[in-house]
């Protein structure tokens, strides 16, 4: 067995090696160090292997999934070993013959199909990047759901796509420089040959797969697609040993056709993940009022990739018009929805051989909704994108019979247990179950008659996988049952410490009968089971579309139904350069609001295109000019995504890039201070921008001294009105900036309102035309609990760089240098007791409330009044 289990690890080298012996997977040698370690399982030593003992462990096969995905999340590779043939028929060939066993699987991060290792709501990329001559090309599949893309694509914008589509897996040629992208995007990098990358290969293999002569059928590709589908097909080829998933027909995109948004606006603006990495606190959310999972996955696809289509943007925006007008209707759709399982990645299971009775069930019960729901549209009006879903809903009554009919209402998980084939289906496994269920009758009655012979009650009929059925019974009763008449019926077999078990002729006739029953309706089970898969991916394309158009009625129906419940507006979209939005609000800090019962959010209105291309935002701090300006980017997505915007009305002009810098961070991986990576960030944006980009940029240049940044921020605006000519919200603090709406004529001066009461600043939150002249740090220090005498001194300090500043000249200098030295202020004297007040309250207070106790509520209270 050792020698079997070297010789296929030596195919392995760099997985981990699952080696199937019964009932658990066990691992050896450096396998089992490293999987005892990252599994947090014991690790044991047995035998000898070149005169050492031997490092195993091992996990049971019924609960190895788990183990599985706690070793991929940890970067492990592992190979799935099985047996191939059972012991009975190993022995045939020899009494020392060893189980055949081989890898039938390589379980990778981009090629997970269980359900318990998914994220029923995300999709599972794998992807491929191939370079040929210069021109590179980027492909994409989730063998999940079958789905399967390509694109061409300049190298500069892998990054980008990457942070798009967040992979699990890049598959990439053998000494490129393309590992370190991919591991930035947060995907595992897999080296492949570079064979697989020849594009005359690929076209061949990609053709074998859907049985075409030629790939034109699909659309005209180039010779770097090819190449990049042509290696993920190898690549499935190796890791499903041959069990090629169900794919379907390759679409080529083109990135001009979608908003583009590189991977820090991704990050900034918190589309699918909040910064701090889960996606609670993310735009969508906030916005998933889905209820399958593939409509969930549908609205993070969207989300992620806004549409630049005019014609796609108003057909989408189309539906959830229609629904959010059909609110009843919607309604009863949203109820038939809950009930629809997930058919996707039930299908892919059953295409990989991987399903089981329940996957059958699910492609069952999920065609019965969608005919359900064909019925219930059959009489509306649709819009066109509607109507083309309603058309995939229906046709398929044939293989809904024939699942009704073959399969029960719940099927157990696994084919091995049996019981999932309805009763009246196949005449000679109801002929077997019959059989099978009456023996277990009979076994009673041999029971009850066994002990009426010989006047033992306490005897028992059991069962084990060594001696079969036999007679047990009490070692207080050997003798008599040793003896004769009774010796002579039952055959002495085994005598344990308190029970001596013996068999009889019928006894072990019926054994025969009824193993050989049950063992029959298992085997009818497993060929009908195959029989049905078989029936269903003859249809795999039709109920692929199914389910497709399932996904297309959620989504609708979520935004519909999001769009009501949180008021929220059709947008306009046109290919205008305007973004004017009235009360336009920001859909996770409204939420977060409303949750925890604080005040309402204050809505804003925007106005950019119409001659004023760029606004400048002054305010104080905790104002809410980062709010501000990630609201109306988030606005400009779900618009161009199809979605209702949070605002009473707004006019998008499409964009065709969205560039975001907002927020402080460093990379001190790469040895990049916060000020290098903001200056990283606003290069890309200044080098990359064209005039329908929208760029979102919060203060430029604080990183480093004053008038660096000052001038930096200053020559930034300047570019972005005079070169890229783009539309931008541009916040700062630096007010000697506002006399830039003066020179440049396409800017203009807005600010976040506040109130002074008494010294104390006041945050409206109120965007209004016009400029700040101060920034109120100090009062915000103060907010933020600084020490009264740090608080202090800072006012001492501003006042005096303020008016040094009014001056001119050495004025400020002087004047900091005769700055009294930093003292701390001494804590305000207790407050003076009044026994003429204390006596009075005494007179009026009710006596569980002492006049010292009730003075002293009445000073803290004056004093938090101050």
């Amino acid at each position: 067995m050792m020698a079997q289990y070297l010789e296929i690890k030596t195919q392995y080298p760099n997985a981990l090696l699952f080696y199937r012996m019964g009932d658990f997977y066990e691992l050896f040698f450096d396998d089992a160090v490293e999987a005892s370690a990252a599994l947090d399982i014991a690790l044991t030593k047995r035998g000898k292997h070149l005169g050492e003992d031997i490092a195993m462990c091992g996990v049971p096969v019924h609960a190895a999934e788990g183990y599985l995905l706690t070793l991929i999340r940890k970067g492990f590779l592992v190979a799935v070993c099985e047996q191939l043939e059972s012991p009975a028929e190993a022995k045939k060939r020899g009494s020392k013959s060893v189980v055949k066993r081989d890898v039938v699987r390589l379980v990778t991060p981009g090629t997970l199909t269980e359900e318990s290792l998914l994220e029923a709501r995300r999709h599972n990329f794998l992807a491929s990047v191939a370079e040929v001559r210069g021109e590179s090309a980027l492909a994409w599949v989730d063998i999940s759901t079958g789905s399967f893309r390509v694109m061409p694509l300049a190298a500069v914008r892998l990054g980008p796509e990457l942070a798009r589509l967040s992979p699990s897996e890049v598959v990439i040629a053998d000494a490129t420089e393309l590992a370190e992208i991919v591991t930035e995007s947060g995907a595992s990098a897999t080296p492949l040959g570079r064979a697989a990358f020849d594009s005359s290969g690929g076209e061949k293999r990609l053709c074998d797969l859907f049985g075409v002569g030629t790939l034109d059928a699909y659309g005209q590709f180039s010779r770097p697609e090819v190449a990049a589908m042509g290696a993920i097909v190898e690549y499935l080829e190796i890791t499903q040993k041959g069990k090629l998933p169900l794919l379907q027909p390759p679409i080529r995109e083109d990135h001009a056709q979608v908003l583009q948004i590189d991977a820090a606006t991704r990050r900034n603006l918190e589309l699918t993940h909040a910064l701090s990495g889960g996606r609670a606190g993310s735009l969508l959310s906030a916005m998933d009022r889905t209820v399958t999972a593939g409509g969930g996955r549908l609205l993070e696809r969207r989300l992620s990739s806004p549409s630049r289509q005019l014609d796609v943007i108003r057909e989408r925006l189309d539906s959830v018009a229609f629904a959010v007008g059909q609110s009843r209707f919607s309604g009863q759709l949203r109820e038939a929805l809950r009930k629809v399982p997930d058919l996707d990645r039930a299908l892919s299971r059953l295409g990989l051989d991987r399903g089981g009775p329940r996957d059958l069930a699910a492609i069952r019960n999920g065609l019965v909704q969608a005919a359900e729901m064909a019925q219930m549209l059959s009489g509306q009006e649709l819009p066109e994108l509607l109507d083309r879903a309603s058309s995939a809903l229906s046709g398929h009554d044939d293989l809904i019979a024939l699942l009704e009919l073959a399969l029960i209402a719940e099927p157990p998980l696994l084919t091995r247990d049996g019981g999932f084939i309805a009763e009246g289906y196949d005449q000679e496994l109801d002929e077997c179950r019959k059989l099978r269920d009456e023996g277990r009758s009979v076994i009673a009655a041999m029971q009850a008659e066994y002990a009426e012979m010989t006047g033992i009650q306490s005897l028992k009929v059991k069962h084990n996988n060594v001696l079969g059925y036999f007679v047990e019974v009490t070692s207080t009763h050997a003798d008599k049952m040793l003896s004769k008449p009774l010796s002579d019926t039952f055959k002495h077999r085994q005598t344990t410490a308190n029970q001596v078990r013996f068999t009889t002729q019928p006894l072990s006739e019926m054994e025969t009968r009824i193993l050989n029953a049950g063992g029959r309706a298992i085997e009818i089970e497993k060929r009908l089971y195959d029989s049905l898969k078989a029936a269903i991916l003859d249809r795999a394309a039709e109920v692929s579309h199914a389910a497709r158009a399932l996904a297309e009625l959620d989504l609708t129906t979520a935004l519909a139904d999001l769009a009501r419940a949180e008021n929220w507006c059709r947008p306009k979209v046109d290919a205008s350069r305007s973004l004017k939005i009235d009360g336009g609000r920001h859909p996770v800090v409204e939420q977060a609001l409303r949750a925890q019962g604080g005040e309402p959010f204050i809505a804003n209105d925007s106005d950019l295109g119409d001659g004023a291309d760029i606004w400048l935002l002054t305010g104080p701090n905790m104002a809410g000019k980062s709010t501000y300006l990630r609201q109306n980017a988030l606005i400009a997505v779900l618009a161009q995504m199809g979605s209702f915007v949070p605002a009473q009305t707004a006019h998008i002009g499409l964009v065709s890039q969205l560039f975001s810098r907002v927020g402080a961070s460093d990379d001190l991986a790469r040895g990049r201070s916060t000020f290098m990576v903001e200056m990283v960030e606003t290069a890309a944006i200044l080098n990359q921008a064209d005039d329908h980009a929208l760029v979102i940029l919060d203060e430029i240049g604080r990183g480093t001294a004053t008038y660096d940044g000052l001038s930096i921020a200053w020559a930034t605006l300047e570019h972005l009105h005079d070169v890229n000519r783009c539309r931008a919200l541009f916040a700062t603090h630096y007010h000697e900036m506002t006399n830039l709406s003066e020179k440049l004529e396409r800017v203009e001066n807005a600010t976040v309102a506040v109130k002074e009461h008494e010294g104390e600043v006041i945050f409206l939150h109120e965007v209004r035309k016009g400029a700040a002249d101060r920034s109120y740090g100090v009062q915000v220090a103060k907010l933020a609990g600084l020490p009264e005498a740090v608080v202090a001194r800072a006012r001492v300090v501003l006042d005096a760089l303020e008016k040094g500043e009014r001056e001119g000249g050495g004025a400020q200098k002087a004047l900091i240098d005769d700055l009294p030295l930093f003292a701390a202020t001494p804590p305000p004297p207790a407050p003076v007791r009044n026994s003429e007040v204390e006596d009075r309250l005494a007179t009026v207070l009710p006596d569980d409330l002492t006049a010292r106790e009730a003075l002293n509520l009445i000073y803290e209270l004056k004093d938090l009044l101050k």
